[in-house]
């Protein structure tokens, strides 16, 4: 039963749960300057990420995603995967990464309990690549990719923000790209945070940009289905693989929200572009379940029916790798 029900009536069924704030790419987008660590801080530790997972999926969560900055930059990595997979309850064990040792790492994380994976890849083309992150990786990035394909995993998806110099050359080449690989690639609307505003003015485009090309392409809208995250689906009969579109600027977009969020130092996000946050991790300890459940559950209850993006108003998100994006 799910106990997890805020005061506008939706249920929360998924935790993205950030495991480090820390990221060694420098995408344009989000830390052009590359992570600097301002204050010396510890990030949950296995064993309180365990016991936290623990208390969502006692209130209902069943599927969690493992997020950061880029959690494979913490070495245990694999620990944490399996410590999460063995939580009762939790049926989807997710991780978004940039894929930069994912050719080397994956079959192991699939060991330990990974059954979803995200890889964050906003260009096929490696000069574009390379200018976005900072690194030209693209090739290794593919060879992970294509390793992750090969062990079965439930679902492998491609996050690609989307950038008005690269939203057009971009889509076609995604579109050759899934043509015989089962990928989703899910174009994600440049959201503005408070460090980027002159760079959201310059490279903001909104997602009607994808919806025509689909439509002009001769891809379909996916029916949706209870669970669906925010991304409306598309389908094409010549393709293996599915296009995505997340566009938060869209009206009711945070209607049907499912996900909450927990912070690398223990902190309950009830919204990405929100203020504030729930400390949860005084109650990570032997023998705090009862109080930790129920700090969860009340704490729902000041979560608003939107965030206010649309507005210009970002709340305290400084980028997206201090909040797991």
């Amino acid at each position: 039963m799910n106990k997890l029900v805020d005061g506008f009536g939706r249920r929360f069924t998924y935790l993205r749960l950030s495991v480090t704030e820390a990221c060694n790419f420098r995408c344009t987008y989000c830390l052009p300057n590359g992570y600097r660590r301002t204050e010396r801080v510890e990030f949950l530790t296995v064993e309180e990420i365990g016991r936290l997972v623990e208390g969502f999926a006692r209130l209902g969560v069943r599927k969690v995603r493992l997020t950061g900055g880029e959690p494979t930059v913490r070495r245990d990595i694999g620990d944490i995967i399996a410590r999460v997979a063995a939580v009762p309850g939790i049926e989807t064990v997710a991780m978004t990464t940039n894929g930069w040792n994912l050719a080397r790492r994956v079959a192991d994380w699939r060991a330990q309990g990974l059954t979803n994976l995200n890889v964050s890849l906003d260009s096929l083309d490696r000069e574009t690549f390379h200018a976005t992150t900072g690194h030209d990786r693209l090739p290794a990035v593919l060879e992970g990719l294509d390793a992750a394909l090969a062990l079965g995993l439930r679902s492998v998806k491609l996050n690609a923000v989307l950038l008005k110099d690269t939203a057009g050359p971009g889509l076609a080449a995604f579109a050759d790209f899934v043509r015989e690989r089962p990928v989703a690639v899910r174009f994600i609307e440049l959201m503005r945070t408070a460090d980027n505003p002159d760079y959201f003015a310059a490279n903001h485009v909104g997602g009607a940009v994808v919806r025509d090309w689909l439509a002009q392409e001769g891809w379909t809208p996916k029916p949706r289905e209870r669970d669906d995250g925010p991304a409306v689906e598309y389908v094409h009969p010549g393709h293996a693989g599915r296009f995505g579109l997340i566009a938060p600027y869209a009206a009711g977009f945070c209607d049907s929200c499912n996900r909450l969020r927990v912070t690398a130092r223990g902190n309950l996000r009830l919204c990405l572009f929100g203020n504030g946050g729930v400390d949860l991790r005084d109650l990570l300890g032997p023998g705090q379940a009862q109080a930790l459940d129920e700090r969860i559950q009340t704490s729902l209850f000041g979560k608003t029916a939107g965030h206010r993006l649309n507005l210009g108003e970002p709340g305290d998100t400084r980028n997206l790798s201090q909040f797991g994006g």
